[in-house]
């Protein structure tokens, strides 16, 4: 089953306000009451899991299809210097580096 561009986009868009609601309303709803430790580490993964998907989206999807290519290697090397806690600055030199690197060869 392949979903189209507004399908995508309509289920990230939807995975972001149901994240918004449980963070909203669910103190509300619970009125005091301490959620499942289970629960607690579901919520928690939600917002970094929907980033990540839309990283992953923004740098893999090329148009309609998938596509590898310098860009990819570049953020991958960004992420694995962010990893081993590098700065950020450094992680986006040595990434804009590696790209242009094999985009010129």
């Amino acid at each position: 089953m392949t979903l189209s561009h507004p399908e995508i986009w309509a289920m990230i868009v939807g995975c972001a306000v149901l994240t918004i609601m449980i963070k909203a309303f669910g103190p509300v709803l619970l009125g005091g009451r301490d959620l499942p430790p289970w629960f607690t580490r579901v919520i928690v993964l939600m917002a970094p899991t929907l980033l990540c998907a839309l990283v992953v989206t923004s740098v893999l999807a090329e148009g309609r299809s998938w596509s590898v290519g310098a860009h990819t290697v570049g953020v991958g090397v960004a992420a694995v210097l962010l990893w081993r806690r590098h700065s950020l600055v450094l992680a986006v030199v040595v990434a804009m580096a590696v790209t242009a690197g094999i985009r010129a060869v």
